[in-house]
C-alpha cells in the first residue's frame, strides 16, 4: 500500500512529457492567502463548524479525538475546510467539488453547509434510535411488570384477567349445550384468544365471536302447550273470522299433540291479504296460543342479503343475519318468527335477500342453516315462520313454493261494525283514556263512519278514525270537565269528522257505453268503471288510463268478438270502418292490468255500437275470449265486497269461480246481492244491457 500525503495545491497543465519510461506534468502551485483572521464572517464561519463539529459527536458521529482538538487548534479557514471535509460523511463528486474550490472563504462556506446538513441527518436519526429505544423499554417494562404482578397473584392464590376470561368462556361454551363440531370451533377460537395480546383488535373481534356463540339458544326452547281449546279460545278472542288459519293452527297442534312432540317440523305459512286485515297480530296471537315466543323481522326495502346471511367476521363491524339476531333476542331454539312483508324485498349489486330466504325457509336444509358471521351450522327447523305480503306476484317462484300461502281477504261492512265493537273501541276507549259507560257508538254511526270516512279491506284507517271520534270527546270533557253519556251517531259523527270523504261508487243513471267492472288491488276490491265512446275516424281502437298489456288485449279480444256477431246482435258492419273507438278507464295516474276486466270492456262496446245503455246496478268481472267464453279470474271475495260496499244488487262472476266464492263468502255477504255465475257473455249481455230484447224485433 502506498500512503500519500497532500502538501499544496496545484493546477496542471493538459501537456504531459514522457521521459524514460515515465511521465511528467507541469504544476502551477496555488498559494493560499491565509490573511482573513480578522473578517468578522470568518470567524463566525470558525465558530460555527466547531460547534456543529461538537453537536455531530453529540449525535454519535465518530471522529479521533485527536482529530478533533486539531481542527479545534486550526484557524485558518483553508486548512480547517481541508481537515472538516477529511471527515464529513460525503460522496467522492461532493468531495471533489470542495477540493476544487481554490478561494479558502468560499471552501469554508460549502464545507459549513455540507457539515450542516449531516448534523440535521444525524439529529433525525438520533430522534427514530430514541424513540424505538423508549419502546423497547416501555415493553420490557410492562413484561417485567406483568411478570411482577403474576408472581404476586400466585402468591396470593388469585388469577391474572385473562386466565379468568379463558376459563369463563370455557365454563359458557360447556353450559351452552353446543352441539360437538361448533364446541370444536368455539374452543378453536377460544385457543387464538389465549394466544394474543388482549388490547389487539384481532382480540376484540374474537370476543364479539365467542360471546355471539355461547348466547345463542342451542338447545333453549319452549314447550308447546298442546291445548286445543285454549289455542282456540285465544284466537277467537283476539281475531274475528279468519277460519282457515285458526283451522291449520289447530291442526298442526293436533299432530304435535298425536306426535308427543317429536320430530315434527314447524309449518312455514303466509298470510296474503290487503293492508289492515290482521296479519302482524295474527302471529303475535298463534305464538301466544301455542305458548312459543314470538319476534318479527321487517323485510320491507331490504336489499343486502347479508341482513338475511350475516356479514363475514373479516369486514368491520360484521355482525350476523337478522335471522340469528333474532333467535338471540327471544333466547329460544323454536319461536315463532314473523317474516314481514316479504313481498316489498328488493334487490341489488349488494345480492338477492329474496335468494337467501331460500334456505332460510326450506325444510329440508334449514336444519343446517350456516349464517356467514358464524360459520358453523345452526338448526331453524323447529322455529315456526310466519310470513306475510299484500300480494305474491312479486315474490319469486321459489321462495313461494316453499311456503303454505293462506289469503286472507278483506272485511265485509257486517264484518268491519262486529270487529268495531268488539276489538277496535275497546282497545281506543282504553288509549283515549274514556270509560265505556260513558260511550255507546250506535249501528248507524258506525255504518256511516265505515262508509263515508274509509274505503279498505281491512280495519286500520277505521281504528284510526274511531280514535279521532274519541279525541274529539276527550278533548270536549277535559275543557268542560263534565263527564255526560256521549251517544256516537250519524249526526255526532258529521259534527266531528266532517262532511263524508267518500261518495258511493255506484252510478246514478243507466248510460250508454259505461259499465261497472270490479278490480283487486294489493288493498282489497274497488269499483272499476269502464267508459267507451265511438266517433268519426278509420276503425282505430284507443286505450287510455294507464292500463298494462294485458288489459289492452283484452280491449282487442272483446272487438273482435263483437265484430263476429255484429250480424247476430244487428250491427252495421260498415259501422267499424267508419268510427274510431276509445276506452277509458279513470284514475288514469293509477295504473291497471289483468284480464278480468274483459266481460267489463266487450260490453261496454256492444253497448255503443247497439246505442244501448247498461244497467247501473249490475258489475261484472271476467276473462273474456275470442269466442265469447268468460273464464275465471282472482281476487273474487274482495271484488264481491267491494260490489256490496257500492251497493250493486247484481254481480256477473265466471262459472268456474261459483265453488270457491260459495264456499269463502259468508251468508250475510251474499244476502241482498244477486250473484250470476255465468260461461260465456252472451249471458250477461241480455240482463246487463237495458233494451236488449229489441234487437230480436
Amino acid at each position: 500500500n502506498i500512503k500519500l500525503e497532500g502538501k499544496k495545491m496545484g493546477r496542471y497543465s493538459k501537456k504531459f512529457i514522457k521521459e524514460d519510461n515515465l511521465y511528467r506534468v507541469k504544476v502551477d502551485v496555488i498559494e493560499n492567502d491565509e490573511d482573513f483572521q480578522d473578517s468578522i464572517e470568518v470567524e463566525a464561519l470558525i465558530h460555527s463548524i466547531k460547534d456543529l463539529l461538537d453537536k455531530a459527536v453529540g449525535y454519535g458521529k465518530q471522529i479521533v479525538p485527536d482529530l478533533i482538538s486539531i481542527i479545534k487548534s486550526v484557524d485558518e479557514p483553508g486548512r480547517l475546510a481541508d481537515l472538516v471535509a477529511s471527515i464529513l460523511d460525503i460522496s467522492s463528486k461532493e468531495a471533489q467539488e470542495i477540493l476544487e474550490i481554490v478561494d479558502p472563504v468560499e471552501r469554508l462556506r460549502k464545507v459549513h453547509d455540507q457539515l450542516l446538513k449531516e448534523v440535521g441527518l444525524l439529529e433525525i436519526q438520533q430522534k427514530i434510535r430514541n424513540a424505538a429505544r423508549e419502546y423497547m423499554e416501555k415493553d420490557q417494562r410492562e413484561y417485567f411488570l406483568r411478570q411482577q404482578i403474576k408472581a404476586i397473584q400466585e402468591e396470593l392464590g388469585e388469577k391474572d384477567e385473562r386466565q379468568e376470561e379463558v376459563e369463563n368462556y370455557t365454563k359458557k361454551i360447556e353450559e351452552a349445550k353446543m352441539p360437538e363440531d361448533v364446541k370444536e370451533e368455539a374452543f378453536k377460537q377460544l385457543k387464538r384468544l389465549e394466544k394474543m395480546h388482549p388490547d389487539s383488535a384481532e382480540a376484540g373481534v374474537i370476543r364479539t365471536y365467542l360471546d355471539w356463540l355461547v348466547e345463542l339458544p342451542w338447545s333453549k326452547k319452549t314447550k308447546d302447550i298442546l291445548n286445543l281449546k285454549r289455542a282456540q279460545k285465544i284466537l277467537d278472542e283476539d281475531h274475528y273470522d279468519l277460519e282457515k288459519v285458526k283451522e291449520r293452527i289447530i291442526e298442526y297442534l293436533a299432530v304435535q299433540k298425536l306426535r308427543k312432540g317429536k320430530g315434527i317440523k314447524g309449518p312455514i305459512l303466509c298470510f296474503v291479504g290487503p293492508p289492515g286485515v290482521g296479519k302482524t297480530s295474527l302471529g303475535k296471537s298463534i305464538a301466544k296460543a301455542l305458548g312459543r315466543k314470538f319476534t318479527r323481522i321487517a323485510l320491507g326495502g331490504v336489499r343486502d342479503e347479508a341482513e338475511i346471511r350475516g356479514h363475514r367476521r373479516t369486514y368491520v363491524g360484521a355482525l350476523p343475519g337478522r335471522i340469528i339476531q333474532a333467535l338471540k333476542q327471544v333466547s329460544s331454539k323454536n319461536p315463532v318468527i314473523m317474516l314481514d312483508e316479504v313481498d316489498k324485498l328488493a334487490m341489488d349489486f349488494r345480492g338477492d335477500p329474496a335468494s337467501a330466504l331460500l334456505e332460510v325457509l326450506d325444510p329440508e336444509q334449514n336444519k343446517e342453516f350456516v349464517d356467514l358471521y358464524l360459520g358453523v351450522p345452526f338448526d331453524l327447523s323447529e322455529v315456526m315462520f310466519i310470513c306475510t305480503a299484500n300480494r305474491i306476484d312479486t315474490i319469486p317462484r321459489p321462495l313461494l313454493d316453499r311456503m303454505e300461502v293462506i289469503r286472507i281477504p278483506g272485511y265485509s261492512e257486517e264484518e268491519k261494525l262486529h270487529i268495531a265493537k268488539k276489538y277496535l273501541i275497546p282497545k281506543q276507549l282504553k288509549e283515549t283514556g274514556l270509560k265505556d259507560n260513558l260511550i255507546e257508538f250506535t249501528d248507524t254511526g258506525l255504518q256511516f263512519l265505515i262508509r263515508g270516512y274509509t274505503r279498505e279491506a281491512g280495519v286500520r284507517n277505521l281504528e284510526r278514525r274511531i280514535n279521532e271520534v274519541l279525541r274529539k270527546i276527550a278533548k270536549e270533557i277535559a275543557i268542560t270537565g263534565k263527564k255526560k253519556k256521549y251517544k256516537i251517531t250519524k249526526s255526532l259523527v258529521k259534527k266531528f269528522l266532517g262532511a263524508p270523504i267518500y261518495m258511493p261508487e255506484k252510478e246514478k243513471k243507466d248510460e250508454v257505453g259505461v259499465v261497472q267492472g270490479l278490480a283487486w288491488t294489493e288493498v282489497g276490491g274497488e269499483v272499476l268503471k269502464i267508459e267507451a265512446t265511438k266517433m268519426p275516424g278509420k276503425g282505430n281502437l284507443i286505450l287510455t288510463g294507464s292500463l298494462g298489456d294485458v288489459m289492452k288485449e283484452s280491449a282487442m279480444t272483446g272487438l273482435s268478438y263483437i265484430k263476429s256477431k255484429a250480424k247476430e246482435y244487428k250491427i252495421n258492419k260498415e259501422e267499424f270502418k267508419k268510427y274510431d273507438i276509445h276506452v277509458h278507464v279513470p284514475a288514469g295516474a293509477i295504473p291497471k292490468d289483468g284480464p278480468s276486466a274483459g266481460v267489463a270492456i266487450t260490453t261496454a262496446i256492444f253497448s255503443i255500437f247497439t246505442n244501448l245503455p247498461v244497467s247501473s246496478d249490475i258489475a261484472m268481472t271476467g276473462e273474456i275470449t275470442l269466442r265469447g267464453h268468460v273464464l275465471p279470474v282472482g281476487g273474487l271475495k274482495e271484488k264481491i265486497l267491494a260490489a256490496k260496499r257500492a251497493g250493486i244488487k247484481t254481480v256477473f262472476l265466471p262459472k268456474d269461480n261459483k265453488d270457491e266464492v260459495m264456499e269463502d263468502l259468508p251468508p250475510f255477504v251474499r244476502k241482498n246481492l244477486n250473484l250470476e255465475f255465468v260461461e260465456h257473455i252472451d249471458e250477461i249481455l241480455p240482463k246487463a244491457v237495458v233494451g236488449f230484447n229489441s234487437l230480436k224485433g
